[in-house]
């Protein structure tokens, strides 16, 4: 093994002893205190697409948690970034107590392209903490754990800059609407016992982390590196590109990476995660997606054929089905004119 590889496995090494923590290690006690001797303000988004099963519980733990039962609100703002749901979601999201704003009142002037990266994007003109904590709005189970554990690094080490969560991320199935473990009727009393499906994350195994490991070496220590649980200070995310999709979480990581270094970069482990599964054929254009970002994050290049063709069989054979694979970024949120404006007055 050449000296260039012993070195970055050595520096992985000790980053992983030095940058990732439970949230256990800040007491909430200890995270209020910090943000009330430094004026951290802290804005928590949701993005959310069909959501109404489990957005509004996720809402209600964060603000019976981190801002109603508190002397001083650990949140500052909790957002819900609607992009166009046609169920109940905003509705419940707002019953619970949090703001909800849609993707397209954002910003106006540019239409709004689909996908999750474009909601986070225009959340940063929507909120105004200077961290800001993302959450995804399908999580079931939900702890604030989530929330406070992420932030915790970034209020209380001023050298921190982008901190993600990690987390077990058991694949159990679903059953009449519900989780489940084991069988009809068990609920979650499978994952105690460890009775669970295999692991979720499949295409994190299958596609960012060999990405990761073969391009960016340095990164190869996150649990979870597409996860979408990670808080980051705006003045850091003003400055990075968002990709537009679904590889909006590798393009912040390896953006982030290049422009503040590893040492700015943590995680912290909040303990098990559990959501929606995606079917394959989802899996494969969120994989083609990671793949494209990555790409155009080693060659700054463009793809000769930005999609992806997947099959499906019908009654008589398999029938091809074409999807473009998301190619769109949208520019550092302070170069657009709306956001400086904001900034000045």
């Amino acid at each position: 093994m050449n000296q260039g590889v012993l070195k970055v496995l050595e520096e992985v090494e000790r980053w992983l002893a030095d940058r990732s923590w439970s949230a256990a290690d800040r007491p909430l006690d200890q995270l209020l205190s910090a943000k009330r001797a430094a004026g951290t303000t802290v804005s928590v988004v949701l993005p959310a697409l069909d959501e109404e099963a489990t957005v509004g519980d996720i809402v209600e733990v964060i603000r019976r948690d981190l801002i109603d039962g508190l002397p001083v609100p650990l949140v500052d703002e909790l957002v819900v970034i609607d992009s166009g749901s046609t169920d109940r979601t905003a509705e419940f999201a707002a019953k619970a107590g949090a703001r909800v704003v849609h993707r397209d009142d954002i910003l106006p002037r540019i239409p709004a392209l689909p996908g999750k990266g474009e909601v986070l994007w225009r959340s940063l003109l929507a909120t105004t903490g200077d961290i800001v904590c993302f959450v995804d709005a399908d999580l079931r189970d939900f702890s604030a754990t989530f929330v406070s554990g992420i932030v915790g690094p970034l209020l209380t080490d001023p050298d921190i800059q982008f901190v993600k969560a990690m987390y077990d991320r058991p694949l159990v199935a679903e059953f009449d609407g519900e989780f489940d473990g084991l069988g009809p009727g068990t609920g979650f009393n499978g994952l105690a016992s460890g009775k669970t499906h295999g692991q979720g994350g499949r295409v994190t195994e299958l596609v960012a982390r060999p990405l990761l490991n073969l391009h960016w070496p340095r990164l190869a220590g996150f649990v979870q590196p597409l996860g979408g649980e990670y808080a980051v200070r705006r003045e850091l995310l003003e400055r990075l590109p968002f990709p537009v999709g679904y590889g909006v979480e590798l393009g912040l990581l390896v953006d982030a990476l290049h422009t503040v270094g590893l040492d700015a970069l943590a995680q912290v482990d909040v303990g098990v995660r559990l959501h929606r599964h995606q079917d394959g054929q989802a899996l494969g254009r969120m994989a083609a997606a990671i793949y494209r970002t990555a790409l155009v994050r080693l060659a700054r290049g463009h793809l000769v054929r930005p999609e992806l063709t997947q099959f499906e069989r019908g009654p008589d054979g398999f029938v091809p089905h074409t999807h473009a694979v998301d190619t769109e970024e949208r520019p550092p949120m302070r170069d657009v004119e709306e956001y400086a404006r904001r900034r000045v007055a």
